[in-house]
């Protein structure tokens, strides 16, 4: 199998068919992940909590991370990208826990390092660190982490994921594409983009890691009606939107030309060979609601940037316009970042 994030296919044969979180007889499972789906959700005495995952091979800076065939992360990211999942699916965010898997060259001030970093990054956020698990082990050269992110359903609250999105729905994208995935080529790519690009180009799209918090926009949609939210991570908003036709089972109608792109995006793309339709794009938003130009006025009156940029179908075709072209979703690749890492 390809690196990063298994394919949907993969994952209804391999995984999902074989747990069968639909239908179960548990009563405290209200409903399980799936495609598009990254949170669980349970009932335990009238109040509802969601829980998802988020695991990453962990950065130990440029040097050792140039000699990795895929990218590293940052341990606090993985705590971001929780909170960001709970934030999506209607949850607001409490704790952790994380497991941390460090190969025989580590030192204990790793350890010490990535518990203070995890510790920290929850305090911003308002999340207990429940706990933090570790372990030497000699089948890791780098240190790998899972994180386990916990949150509470507001009472009278209601799940936001993907099941929620329905024909006639607008389709509404916060902030900008591929902002993550930039911030990574800049840092990563550095001297090679500053030969063709001047400095502060590359500073701001370094600095586009402010923006990987989608917890503003996802509270002002739920006061404004929105209906389904879906955050866009691996494989860029090409596979976020994908996911969420396939989790909610409709069509879509995207217009290509409305995606929200910053022009540093574009740029460094260009002189990285890749798609930022399909680099990873946290910090991104995919929402549906009702009144797709008032959920965008919403953000916007929060200084949140926002684009409605299709609509929800009932048909079986997902596409993209571009002007009189039409072009249909293919199942989401490989993310270009860890394509990228591959080939370099």
């Amino acid at each position: 199998m390809n690196k990063g994030k298994i394919t949907g296919n993969v994952l209804k044969r391999s995984v999902l068919r074989q747990l069968k979180t639909e239908g179960t007889e548990e009563k405290e499972i209200r409903n399980g992940a799936g495609i598009g789906e990254d949170c669980a959700f349970f009932s335990f005495s009238g109040e509802t909590f969601a829980s998802c995952m988020q695991e990453a091979v962990l950065s130990m800076g440029p040097k050792e991370d140039s000699s990795g065939c895929e990218p590293g992360f940052s341990a606090a990211s993985l705590i971001q990208k929780c909170a960001n999942s709970l934030a999506a699916a209607g949850a607001e965010p409490a704790a952790f826990m994380m497991t941390l898997l460090l190969p025989e060259a580590a030192e204990e001030a790793l350890l010490k390092e990535l518990t203070a970093q995890v510790q920290e990054k929850g305090r911003m956020l308002s999340m207990s660190a429940a706990g933090v698990r570790s372990r030497v082990t000699a089948q890791v050269s780098r240190p790998v982490a899972a994180v386990s992110g916990y949150g509470r359903v507001p009472a009278g609250g209601r799940d936001h994921s993907v099941r929620a999105a329905k024909p006639g729905q607008d389709v509404v994208v916060s902030k900008w594409i591929g902002l993550e995935g930039t911030a990574f080529l800049a840092e990563r790519f550095r001297e090679k983009l500053l030969a063709r690009y001047p400095a502060y180009l590359v500073e701001e799209a370094e600095g586009f890691r402010r923006y990987l918090s989608i917890l503003p926009e996802a509270a002002t949609a739920i006061k404004s009606g929105v209906c389904a939210m879906h955050e866009a991570s691996e494989g860029g908003i090409f596979a976020a939107l994908w996911e969420l036709a396939e989790g909610a089972g409709v069509g879509l109608t995207i217009d290509l030309r409305k995606l929200p792109v910053r022009q540093e995006t574009i740029e460094i793309c260009e002189c990285c060979g890749v798609n930022p339709y399909e680099l990873l794009s946290g910090g991104c938003l995919v929402m549906t609601t009702e009144d797709g130009t008032g959920l965008a006025a919403a953000l916007e009156r929060e200084r949140i940037p926002a684009a409605v940029v299709g609509k929800v179908t009932d048909e079986n075709r997902r596409i993209f316009v571009n002007e009189e072209e039409i072009r249909y979703m293919d199942r989401p690749g490989t993310d270009e970042l860890f394509r990228i890492f591959q080939e370099t």
